[in-house]
Order: structure tokens, then C-alpha cells, then sequence
């Protein structure tokens, strides 16, 4: 076993690492999106969200289908419902103060306005298709897994729409593209290669941090169950609040409140899908209590994209929750 200075010195490098594939990784995703003349909205709700939501489905999918003990089943249906819950505090709680830090208001255009409309459609179907999939793990009947199904049409059905919404006004302007520095139209080729290299670092300095992360538990005398329910969330969830960082230093909070919504929306269908196919899919005290917590976040997310009255302290006030989260969940192991 590593030492506690090897595992934190490990934790802040694959940190670090994540940062600046997800540097790359923004970089080429908005070229891919111009490259393939699809909105700025679809490049950071689709194709931002599905390949930084890639290596959290894969984690999902290989413990729920080739887990071979209940326990790698369990920690696969956690995924399911920690990223969630990350994404609706933390990673929104980041933009928010990105934005106090940067000294950025939220401008109060009619067009933002309307796009706040769509991100409000975004957490109302994301609600619906959480408060399922949690009366789902309430019950138990043989052909639950069918139902996987429907979670995976669901997704089907939202990427359609993303793809065909408008282009809109774009926000700011493309930086070079960081493998063809000095040209003004990069080549598709090079454009997927480096978006394809830094979703592999990604990938791979994702898994590292939350091997890191499991491997403090027991050092620093911590329950493994605390350690997977209150940090891997976040340490899953890490690429996403670091191109909401990047997009927000770049002055385009449009995109990076449109990458967690997308992240959001494959979160609540695609490692549901896969838990519902090959777990029982039902649920204990613990994720019930981070469920409860998740919907009251996506419901004040709803409530204040479609009023329009979303603002720098009320996405920094999210991490609140979560830190409420921390608290119950604490108490509710002491208490056992």
C-alpha cells in the first residue's frame, strides 16, 4: 500500500492531469461542434456531456454487469445515483463561484433568458425521469429490468432534440485549435484526435484520482461506504466542474451551465439503464437520503431557470446541500 505522501501527491497529479486534458478536451469539443454545424448549446448539453459522462457510464456498466460480488453490484448502483448528486451541488456550486471570483454577472438579455427556458425543460424531464427511477429501487418485480429500456429511449429522445435546437448567438470566440496552433480551419482528423487523446487522459486520470481517494479511507480511518457515498461523486464528476471552470474563465457560463444540464440528463437514463438490467435495483437508506437531496437541488435549479432569476450566489448557495448531505449521511452511520 502506498504511503499517505505518495497517495496525496498521486491525488493533487491526476488532478492536475484532469485540468489540462479538460483544457484540451474544450478546445477540441468546440471545434468538433462548429465542425459538425450543431449549436453551442448541443456542443456543451451532448457532445461535451456524453464524452466527459463516458468513463462514469463505463464504471456503472462494468461493476453492475461484471461485478461478481454484491458489493461491486451495490457500488454500481451508487455511481448511478452519486453523479447526480454531485452535478446538481457541486458542479453548479463551481460555476457560481467561478463567476463571484472572475467578478461575472449572469447578463439579463431576453436570449439568456429564453436559453435559461431550455435549461429549465432540461431539470424538469431530468426530475421526472429521478423521481422513476427512485420509486423504481422502492419496489421489487420480475421484469424491472425491461424498463431499462425506456431510460435508454428517454436519453434517445433529449439527444434528438439537442441536435436539431437553433444555433442562437454564439459566445465568444474559438481559440485555436491547440494541435493546429497556428491554422484558422483545423483538419476534422486532427480535431478528433485531440478531443479522442484528451478524453483518454481523462478517462485515465479520473480513475487514478478515485483509486487514490478509496485508498485514503482506510488510512485515515474512514468507513469506505462514507468515502464512496460523500467524495467519489465528486471525484466522477471532476472533468465536468473542470470545463465548467474553463468555460467560465473563458467568459461562456452558457456552455458550461449547458455541459452539467447534458451531464445531468445522461446521468438520470444511461447508468440507470444499466443498473435496472442487471441489479435488483433497489434502494437503501443512504442513497434514498442522497435521492431526497439530489431532486430538492433539481428542483430549485427549475424553478430558477424558468423564472430567470438565477444568479452567482444561488449557484455557489448549492454546495449547501451538499454539504447537508455530508452531515445526514455522517449521522445516519453514527446512529447505526
Amino acid at each position: 500500500m502506498h504511503s499517505l505522501a505518495v497517495m496525496i501527491a498521486l491525488l493533487l497529479g491526476s488532478a492536475v492531469a484532469i485540468y489540462l486534458s479538460c483544457e484540451l478536451f474544450v478546445n477540441g469539443v468546440e471545434w468538433l461542434g462548429s465542425k459538425l454545424a450543431v449549436s453551442q448549446r448541443a456542443t456543451g448539453s451532448v457532445l461535451a456531456a456524453f464524452g466527459t459522462a463516458l468513463p462514469e457510464s463505463a464504471v456503472t456498466l462494468v461493476a453492475v454487469a461484471f461485478g461478481g460480488t454484491a458489493a461491486s453490484k451495490a457500488l454500481g448502483v451508487g455511481a448511478a445515483l452519486g453523479g447526480p448528486l454531485a452535478l446538481a451541488t457541486i458542479a453548479y456550486a463551481t460555476v457560481g463561484v467561478a463567476l463571484l471570483l472572475c467578478r461575472v454577472k449572469l447578463p439579463k438579455t431576453p436570449e439568456i433568458k429564453a436559453q435559461f427556458r431550455g435549461l429549465s425543460r432540461d431539470q424538469g424531464w431530468f426530475l421526472l425521469l429521478f423521481v422513476i427511477k427512485i420509486a423504481l429501487g422502492l419496489i421489487a418485480f420480475a421484469w424491472k429490468p425491461w424498463l431499462g429500456l425506456l431510460f435508454l429511449l428517454a436519453y434517445g429522445v433529449y439527444l434528438r432534440a439537442e441536435m436539431r435546437h437553433e444555433g442562437g448567438e454564439v459566445e465568444g470566440e474559438h481559440e485555436p485549435l491547440t494541435f493546429a496552433p497556428n491554422s484558422a480551419d483545423p483538419a476534422i482528423g486532427l480535431v478528433l484526435l485531440q478531443t479522442l487523446v484528451a478524453l483518454v487522459v481523462i478517462f485515465a486520470a479520473s480513475h487514478l484520482f478515485v483509486a487514490q481517494l478509496g485508498g485514503l479511507a482506510p488510512v485515515l480511518g474512514l468507513k469506505p461506504q462514507l468515502v464512496a457515498l460523500l467524495l467519489s461523486p465528486v471525484a466522477t464528476e471532476l472533468p465536468e466542474t473542470m470545463n465548467a471552470i474553463i468555460w467560465i474563465r473563458q467568459g461562456k457560463h452558457r456552455l458550461a451551465l449547458a455541459n452539467i444540464s447534458g451531464a445531468m440528463m445522461i446521468q438520470a437514463t444511461v447508468p440507470t439503464a444499466f443498473g435496472l438490467f442487471w441489479t435488483p435495483w433497489l434502494l437503501d437508506a443512504p442513497l434514498l437520503l442522497g435521492a431526497g437531496i439530489t431532486a430538492a437541488a433539481v428542483a430549485i435549479m427549475f424553478v430558477a431557470f424558468r423564472c430567470g432569476v438565477v444568479s452567482r450566489r444561488l449557484l455557489a448557495a448549492m454546495s449547501l446541500l451538499y454539504l447537508l448531505f455530508a452531515i445526514l449521511l455522517v449521522g445516519l452511520h453514527i446512529g447505526h
